[in-house]
């Protein structure tokens, strides 16, 4: 999306936000659909509010780094902040085994909806919560993620997944999500994070990706809407998010959005594979 684009769509309201893009992708969806292109297992363009390219060849590239760089099993259990429309559990019910076990919760409800109709009832080792947390460019109003305790029990999980969340979220916010994070992952367990980070003291960007909004450790591309595009200070992901929450670096790949050769890239934002000490 162009910055024009983008700063015209964030003027909507979230529910209009939805709105437009479902219907930008009705001719494409209703075509797909008299055609047979899409299984059960694939939303339609319309209703997918999280991450672009193909559906489920971008799930399918996520679960092989979850396999190789999370050290994922069959039987490991996965905990999904940020479920969108299942992205990542659709490639992971072709993984998971009956032992294994997928938790997945999302603060947008027609998400959560879709994947409870199309996934669960599928994958019974598969559960979607819905979570009314406030956040200013999927929903208003709800519980603050600030104070918000996960719903799950302490060293639950094998692998939590953070995907496309953190860019969405100001820094109380990610401090809160790292010390529950923290609290219901195994030690020795991994979280796959990704993030848009910079330097300290830097000041300009790659094209189209200009934070003007300077928040000390974390710059805003909207000041209007402020869960629309959130970089972070690596030092302080590093120092204060992780370090101080009993995480290390196990890899960090540079994403594709600072102009780098998609080839070269796993993720368009930058990938923080982190583990539990």
């Amino acid at each position: 999306m162009s910055k024009i684009g983008r700063k015209l769509f964030y003027l909507l309201p979230p529910g209009l936000r939805f709105s437009a893009r479902r219907l930008f992708y009705l001719p494409a969806d209703t075509l797909d659909g008299l055609l047979g292109k899409r299984d059960g297992l694939t939303p339609p363009k319309g209703l997918i509010y999280t991450g672009g390219g193909d559906f489920r060849k971008m799930g399918e590239m996520q679960l092989g780094y979850f396999i190789a760089y999370c050290g994922l099993r069959p039987n490991g259990s996965v905990l999904d902040i940020g479920s969108g429309m299942g992205r990542s559990a659709v490639a992971l019910t072709q993984f998971l085994s009956k032992e294994g076990s997928y938790r997945g919760f999302d603060v947008v409800e027609r998400g959560v909806a879709w994947c409870t109709k199309n996934i669960t009832s599928r994958f019974p080792n598969f559960l979607f919560k819905y979570i009314p947390l406030n956040n200013d460019l999927y929903r208003p109003g709800g519980e603050a993620p600030e104070t918000f305790r996960f719903p799950y029990p302490d060293k639950t999980f094998d692998l939590i997944i953070v995907n496309s969340v953190f860019t969405h979220m100001v820094a109380n916010e990610v401090e809160n999500y790292f010390k529950e994070m923290a609290r219901v992952l195994k030690t020795g367990g991994t979280a796959y994070t990704t993030f848009f980070l910079y330097e300290h003291g830097q000041n300009t960007f790659p094209d189209g990706f200009d934070f003007p909004v300077d928040r000390e450790h974390f710059r805003l591309m909207d000041g209007g809407v402020q869960s629309a595009n959130v970089a972070y200070r690596k030092d302080y992901l590093e120092k204060e998010l992780a370090g101080k929450n009993g995480f290390k670096t196990r890899y960090l790949f540079e994403g594709s959005w600072r102009g780098l050769p998609k080839k070269d890239c796993k993720e368009f934002q930058d990938l923080v594979i982190l583990e539990k000490v």
